[in-house]
């Protein structure tokens, strides 16, 4: 059984919302990078049980690839507490992918919602008159 979860535009939200970490495989059954990647991606989701790893095949699902702004396969994202706090694309290797699962499982999301937050406050318009 295969330790992967195929996302849709139907279970997407519900997998992000009840999910705090989850990891995205954005690929294409005729990308070659993404078939490699496949099985590297599987063993880490063996790995880590306690998050869940999707795949979104973008041939089949154009609206998330398109709303993630996906420019090439395959693209790893990760998203927790429904902020994504990594996308990168092109196929990892194992240790690599290892590694940004373990850096991503180390932030501190309370600090990187106020980074965000302060990001949005400076990108607001600005109070000058001189934004929009």
């Amino acid at each position: 059984m295969s330790s992967t979860v195929e996302l849709t535009k139907e279970n997407f939200d519900q997998t992000v919302t009840d999910n705090e970490f989850v990891l995205i495989d954005f690929w294409a059954e005729w990308c070659g990078p993404c078939r490699q990647f496949a099985p590297v991606y599987e063993k880490a989701a063996e790995a880590n049980p306690d998050l869940v790893f999707g795949k979104v095949d973008t041939e089949a699902q154009p609206e998330l690839a398109a709303a993630f702004g996906i420019q090439s396969i395959p693209t790893l994202m990760i998203v927790r507490d429904q902020v994504a706090v990594f996308a990168q694309p092109g196929a990892l290797p194992e240790a690599a992918l290892a590694d940004v699962i373990g850096q991503a499982r180390k932030l501190d999301m309370d600090e990187v919602r106020r980074s965000i937050a302060q990001q949005q406050g400076q990108a607001g318009p600005d109070e000058s008159g001189q934004g929009a």
